[in-house]
């Protein structure tokens, strides 16, 4: 990765997408405090918003999902978008069908009743790029199956109510068996390709076959690799485990000892990824957007990369 390299936008695949390798990450934008511990108000998250939209550095690219916040973040992004008479050119914005908060329906209905809810709260006619997100709360043999989510998510798209269709979630082998489907043009991994733990390093190669474009979420492991073990030794925002601290505060040995920050090593551990199209950085503040663009720059020397045991590709 050269030192540039972070600013360039790549194609998102084969969606003829093209975006920046950071993307910015909406979810505490919807103000979501049982999940991240603090508040965000609706005038911090309009002028966040604001930001990243009108030129926070190269960034053009922002995701979001339905149940952020209970469609919060939809909602105020869709404020700005209205207030800027429609999305900038050039930018691109993805979200995510989710199925229903209260009673985990997961059934083609709901999916056509969150894309829709998505397009009004945003105000647009179309999505971009909508992501089939976590269906490894639902039966999957009935999500991919006849008459299911995925059958419904691909008609809103001949519709013309989707661009390009998704893939978001979590366990690897869920993720595996969405992608080998042979119809979604992204996914999404999150929590799982950090400096704490690769497992998803194999899907990566999966979705490369497919010609998925993988997009890479919480390189920071909900922040673990960023606070610190001791300041915080949580990762997927639950307590980590023994064997996983234990790596954390390894890392930190050794980005102290290189006077390299744990979090530009950790954000640029994915950035430096060649199979990666976009990593997602979660921001809450104006202040997050130019300390994300400070760490993809901050000089990380090879030696740390390889006292880590760090693959280098």
């Amino acid at each position: 990765m050269t030192t540039d390299s972070w600013l360039q936008k790549r194609p998102l695949g084969k969606t003829g997408l093209e975006v920046t390798p950071i993307c910015f990450g909406a979810t505490a934008l919807g103000n979501m405090p049982a999940t991240y511990g603090y508040s965000v108000g609706l005038d911090q998250a309009l002028d966040v918003i604001r930001a990243i939209f009108t030129g926070i550095g190269p960034v053009n690219f922002l995701d979001t999902a339905a149940e952020y916040g209970n469609g919060e973040s939809e909602r105020r992004i869709g404020l700005v978008i209205r207030e800027l008479g429609g999305l900038p050119p050039g930018f691109v914005l993805s979200t995510k069908a989710d199925r229903d908060s209260e009673t985990q329906d997961f059934s083609a209905a709901q999916m056509r009743r969150s894309v829709e809810s998505s397009l009004e709260k945003l105000g647009l006619e179309q999505i971009q790029l909508l992501y089939l997100h976590d269906p490894e709360y639902g039966n999957l043999d009935e999500i991919m199956g006849k008459g299911g989510a995925v059958e419904e998510l691909l008609r809103c798209k001949e519709e013309g109510l989707i661009a390009h269709l998704g893939i978001a979630g979590g366990p690897i082998d869920v993720m595996t068996r969405f992608v080998e489907m042979g119809v979604f043009e992204a996914a999404i991994s999150h929590n799982r390709y950090t400096l704490l733990n690769t497992e998803a390093d194999p899907f990566w190669d999966t979705c490369a076959k497919y010609g998925v474009a993988c997009v890479n979420a919480a390189p920071y492991g909900s922040g673990i690799l960023v606070k610190g073990p001791s300041n915080y030794p949580r990762y997927r925002y639950q307590p980590a485990p023994p064997e996983l601290l234990k790596r954390a505060f390894q890392v930190e040995e050794v980005c102290k000892k290189y006077g390299v920050t744990m979090a530009a090593a950790a954000l640029q551990f994915s950035l430096r990824d060649p199979r990666l199209t976009a990593t997602i950085v979660g921001v809450a503040e104006k202040d997050h957007l130019e300390e994300t663009l400070k760490l993809a720059q901050e000089q990380i020397p090879p030696e740390l990369w390889q006292e880590l045991g760090v693959e280098t590709r």
